[in-house]
């Protein structure tokens, strides 16, 4: 494997060789590698743990069907390997080469909508990537790209008329018309795996399924990482070096989408911002779910196999999944083996994966007509860690009796767990509003929920029980 990587900037090939480098290294993220640079400053360090989207950039690609794919990221959550063989546009960038403002500046010049030096590049880079997607995006579209630039000085309403205006003459720009040469010479780059050894620092990022499982077999305890939104918080926040990392981000076996025997089998590493085409409306708890999950900026890194990975106590998927019953596949140079969503997560922050084990893909069964809904309690709607979570699963008899629920919640134990007293109170009981406010009291059981920054213990207990009464209020209108 190579210890180099390249990338383009400015236009130009930038090329680091981490092996000889001594300003940067492999867990550097991209942010601190722009700000290192005389012409780059543009690119603000705001929050470092991908709220503010002060730092956002937009990263090019080829995508399947040819063209180049624009993406908006946090750069201080992008280690630089993971912009090898990419084309890294920051706002610098947005004016052409004879000095003309792109489209986006100019709407925001025209709407007043410019707001303090730190946040307004990033709202640029935002309203740019969402330029670039190609069509006319309505308002919901508009404020979901904005989601993730957090800016307290100003109001929104004139980034949004801007974004509207721009957005509404096609994606024709100056990058549009060198976009020919950029693919042949992204293309023209290196594609094989990545690694860099030395004295206390290894970074692996292997371009198979195979190096991948062979990277892991060979280090003991290493940083998996895929995307990255969880990992670098231990650089930028808790200042940690990372002496063992393996980066799975450019495995291409882990971002393959199939149907198999009616199950729908999603790779791993899938970026979570392209999971909502592959489940078109079979599964409308779980799109939901990923519509307020992070930001756009977030959901275009972040994977399945990582969000399930960490075992977060409030992770936002594991619920909905649930209610699913969701599988996750785990690969290991030993083979594969397949267990339920609940079984593989078994404790804080702790999972069932082997010591040379990776999540390589999430298992959906074949929707079977089942009223499955998903619920997330948060401060805000957008952008925002939930103060508890809830994935529910019914099925009832003709005579309108449980005949089999899953109650999933996030956020009231130390791991993602069902309200199995709940579901044992209600089976086999009338599906009324009687029946659930009487079982809802054995929430109490199944649960002893803390208090932190987020809410208190009694808040927690209180939401549990509402989220329930509302979810059959919901299923009221399905029946």
């Amino acid at each position: 494997m190579r210890s180099r990587i390249t990338f383009l900037l400015d236009g130009k090939p930038v090329e680091i060789d981490f092996a000889r480098a001594e300003s940067v290294r492999p867990t550097t993220t991209l942010l601190e590698y722009l700000r290192s640079l005389p012409s780059h400053a543009g690119v603000k360090e705001g929050c470092a743990e991908g709220d503010c989207g002060a730092c956002t950039v937009v990263i090019a690609e080829p995508s399947h069907a040819g063209p180049l794919r624009y993406r908006a990221v946090d750069s201080c959550l992008l280690f630089l390997p993971m912009v090898d063989g990419k084309q890294v546009i920051s706002v610098e960038n947005l004016r052409s080469h004879s000095g003309e403002l792109h489209p986006v500046q100019e709407a925001i010049v025209g709407h007043h909508g410019s707001q303090c030096g730190f946040c307004t590049p990033g709202f640029l880079m935002s309203m740019f990537a969402l330029f670039k997607s190609g069509s006319a995006p309505s308002d919901d579209q508009v404020n979901d790209a904005l989601a993730g630039n957090l800016c307290r000085c100003t109001g929104y309403r004139p980034i949004v008329e801007a974004a509207r205006e721009a957005c509404a003459h096609g994606p024709h720009d100056h990058f549009s018309a060198s976009e020919r040469g950029v693919l042949e010479t992204l293309r023209g780059f290196p594609h094989d795996g990545f690694a860099v050894r030395a004295p206390g620092r290894t970074y692996v990022r292997p371009a198979s399924l195979e190096e991948a499982l062979a990277a892991l077999g060979e280090f003991s305890g290493p940083v998996v990482v895929a995307g990255g939104t969880d990992a670098a918080l231990r650089v930028t926040k808790r200042h940690e070096s990372l002496g063992r990392v393996v980066d799975i981000g450019a495995v291409p076996a882990l971002k393959t989408c199939e149907r198999i025997g009616g199950e729908l089998v999603i790779g791993a590493g899938i970026p979570l911002a392209d999971v909502p085409p592959l489940l078109g409306t079979e599964y409308p708890a779980l799109v939901e779910t990923l519509s307020v999950f992070g930001s756009s900026q977030v959901r275009n890194c972040a994977t399945l196999g990582g969000n399930l990975g960490t075992a977060s106590p409030i992770g936002d998927l594991a619920p909905a999944l649930m209610a699913y019953r969701a599988h996750v596949v785990l690969r290991s140079a030993e083979g594969t083996r397949r267990l339920p969503l609940e079984e593989f997560l078994t404790g804080y922050r702790t999972n069932a994966l082997g010591p040379a084990e990776l999540v390589a893909a999430v298992v959906l069964p074949a929707p079977d007509g089942a009223f499955v809904r998903s619920y997330k309690v948060s401060r805000r709607r957008d952008l925002d860690i939930a103060t508890l979570s809830a994935g529910f699963r019914l099925e009832l008899d003709r005579a309108g009796s449980v005949t089999s629920l899953v109650l999933a919640y996030g956020g009231m134990a130390e791991r993602t767990k069902r309200a199995s007293g709940t579901e044992r109170a209600l089976a086999g009981k009338p599906w009324s509003r009687e029946s659930v406010e009487a079982a809802s009291l054995s929430l109490a059981g199944d649960f002893t929920p803390i208090s932190d920054v987020r809410g208190s213990a009694e808040f927690r207990a209180l939401a549990a029980r509402n989220v329930l009464l509302r979810f059959w209020n919901d299923s009221r209108g399905e029946r």
